[in-house]
């Protein structure tokens, strides 16, 4: 078996949230190049119409489907919207995620509300959904979570309710493993650490400041280095692997 053998996903479907920008669009890509047919989930039409485009014209197959994490109903219809366009998914990404910022002393409800119910309801939500499907088709699958590395250390001031809501998604994590398992459903978890991402660029809050500034051994990281442990992750060779986190951070442990 050739080695790209290992990593094949072709034929799969893979539903990536957040997938029109930064890591969720890098792990889109990644994804489509290992033969998934791709389903861009977003709540930005215009940028997942144009990520799915883009991607159908790079030769593979990708479609876009709207979602507005937040709202329950429209979480409910994205899943109906996903089987009825592609089938069944073999793969659900949990990337989407809000990361404004907010002092802990300043910090509002409203904030932390608003963070928790895209971060970690969402997430809910999307593995609930996507979960009885893959479920229903019997074929097993693999379910992929997004966390952060600012559960290990690598934090920035500000970011309360961003890291409680990511610490509730390893959660989630670790309980789906445990009752999916029967279905042969893996679940696991990615910590990034620094992307550069419009995200992270444009989120709102005080200047950056703390242990996750430092640089680390082999710097930041690139969303299509995300989107390389989602496909180990996604693929037969990762059939064993289940309930674990893998820390994508650039060795900040070691630095």
């Amino acid at each position: 078996m050739a080695n790209t053998a290992l990593f094949d996903l072709d034929g799969r479907v893979a539903v990536v949230t957040g997938g029109a920008k930064g890591i969720g669009a890098g792990i889109a890509e990644v994804l489509a190049e290992a033969g998934a047919t791709v389903v861009i989930a977003d709540a930005d039409r215009e940028s997942a119409d144009a990520r799915a485009d883009a991607l159908t014209k790079a030769g593979h197959q990708a479609v876009a489907v709207i979602v507005d994490l937040a709202d329950e109903d429209s979480v409910v219809a994205a899943g109906a919207a996903i089987a009825e366009a592609v089938g069944a998914p073999w793969l659900l990404v949990n990337n989407a995620a809000l990361q404004d910022r907010e002092l802990l002393l300043e910090a509002s409800a409203s904030h932390w509300d608003t963070i928790h119910t895209v971060n970690a309801r969402g997430a809910f939500l999307m593995t609930r959904e996507i979960a009885k499907q893959m479920v229903a088709a019997g074929r097993g699958g693999r379910i992929v979570n997004i966390a952060s590395n600012a559960l290990r250390g690598g934090l920035i001031k500000g970011l309360a309710a961003y890291t409680s809501s990511k610490g509730a998604m390893l959660e989630l994590s670790h309980v789906s493993a445990f009752e999916l398992a029967e279905h042969q459903i893996t679940v696991n978890t990615i910590l990034p650490g620094a992307v550069i991402t419009p995200g992270a660029i444009n989120a709102t809050g005080p200047l950056t400041d703390g242990p996750a500034t430092r640089p680390t051994p082999f710097g930041f990281q690139e969303p299509r280095e995300i989107g390389a442990a989602v496909v180990f992750f996604a693929s037969d060779s990762a059939r064993a692997i289940t309930n674990q986190a893998l820390a994508v951070d650039g060795g900040f442990s070691v630095s």
